[in-house]
């Protein structure tokens, strides 16, 4: 395989032929560099593929096993986490999150309910004091600003983007109700059990698997910081307090760290799994995970709105369930509007269509300069659905 070749391996049933073809596509046109994806329908594996290179200097083939940062494709499975809580009545969707985590009813938020953690409605999308990464990297430290911190808008009333603070809010409250952080719980109740290969963060033992991540081609960093330094203090907190990308989460301490809203890291195959949870309507392998009513209960709408964060990204409004985009208006998971997922900053994506029973995951290392719906996974989702 020469460095402008990618050879594609793994499998794809003859009826989703189309996905095969946009996959390889994403190499030849749209400047996919290592990648895999897998579609699962009615839990049964139909795509299975993989390739491409590991790495930017193109020295590793991508495998079957190779594992990837997700970045937000990781909020998903922090969901997930939250939803099981809560149908074994240990948590309430519905009740104030200082129920839970007494110190969070600081600076006005006593009235702030779980519902709006998981539906980024929270208004606290980014903390107002700059935030280090290395401070990010402190558990203890990031909880307690945020549960300090006075919101940015009225709790309850519209989403924005909570990028990084999603998975320590969320977070919290999982570790407060279970003992656990969301990483050994996930990996206790979820991907233990199935079989899942995916982790909050990476184990160092696992490094060797590991893709590296390459930056989008986007604006120098200067440039970038006075584009960022134009949005309104919301966003501004959310995308760049502090500012993260593929520099930082190649580092060992970046895998090292608890940041559940986006150092997930996993196969394809593995994304696909833990939205199958989902496009199963809470069952996986035989296994039930959720009951079909908590299943249902994750793509609960929450209200349409102009995003506080990511608005001006949306060709219209957007709608989250408690914890994940719903498809809407924009079909970001296919065409109905009721399938939801997550995307992952720079192009991956987890799905979850109970309709269809389908469920998919992308994974892929570099980089685009979108948060979400970038043009190689739109490729992989439009054929998914060409081909039922």
């Amino acid at each position: 395989m020469s460095e402008h070749e990618a050879r594609v391996e793994g499998h794809c049933d003859e009826r989703f032929a189309a996905v095969r073809g946009a996959f390889e596509e994403n190499f030849a046109e749209r400047g996919e560099l290592g990648a895999a994806v897998t579609v699962m329908v009615g839990g049964r594996t139909v795509v299975d593929l993989w390739g491409g290179w590991a790495d930017a200097a193109r020295t590793r083939a991508w495998e079957r096993d190779t594992l990837v940062n997700v970045w937000s494709t990781s909020k998903g499975p922090v969901a997930l986490c939250a939803h099981i809580l809560a149908d074994r009545g240990l948590l309430d969707l519905d009740a104030p999150v200082a129920t839970y985590w007494p110190e969070f009813a600081a600076a006005g938020k006593e009235k702030v309910l779980v519902r709006h953690l998981l539906s980024h409605r929270a208004g606290l999308s980014g903390l107002r004091e700059p935030h280090a990464l290395e401070q990010l990297y402190d558990w203890e430290l990031t909880v307690n600003r945020l549960a300090a911190m006075e919101p940015w808008w009225e709790p309850g009333s519209r989403s924005g983007y909570h990028a990084l603070t999603y998975g320590f809010l969320v977070g919290e409250v999982v570790r407060r109700v279970s003992g656990l952080l969301p990483g050994a719980f996930l990996e206790r109740e979820v991907t233990g059990p199935l079989g899942i290969d995916f982790t909050i963060g990476l184990p160092e033992k696992e490094y060797g698997r590991a893709a590296e991540l390459v930056r989008p081609g986007v604006a120098a960093d200067s440039e970038q910081a006075a584009i960022f330094s134009q949005l309104a203090p919301p966003a501004r907190a959310a995308l760049a307090n502090p500012p993260v990308g593929a520099t930082e989460a190649n580092t060992p301490r970046w895998r090292a760290a608890e940041i559940p809203a986006a150092n997930g890291h996993g196969t394809a195959r593995a994304v696909a799994g833990l939205y199958g949870v989902l496009a199963g309507r809470g069952t996986y392998g035989g296994h039930r995970i959720l009951s079909p009513a908590a299943a249902e209960r994750v793509r609960e709408g929450q209200g349409a709105c102009r995003d506080l964060v990511l608005g001006a990204g949306f060709a219209s409004e957007t709608e989250l369930g408690l914890g994940l985009w719903l498809s809407g208006a924009n079909g970001s998971y296919g065409p109905n509007p009721r399938a939801y997922g997550h995307d992952g900053f720079g192009g991956s994506c987890g799905l979850a269509d109970p309709d269809a029973g389908v469920s998919l995951g992308y994974v892929m290392n570099r980089m685009g300069p979108h948060i979400a719906d970038d043009q190689r996974k739109m490729a992989l989702v439009d054929a998914v659905h060409r081909a039922l």
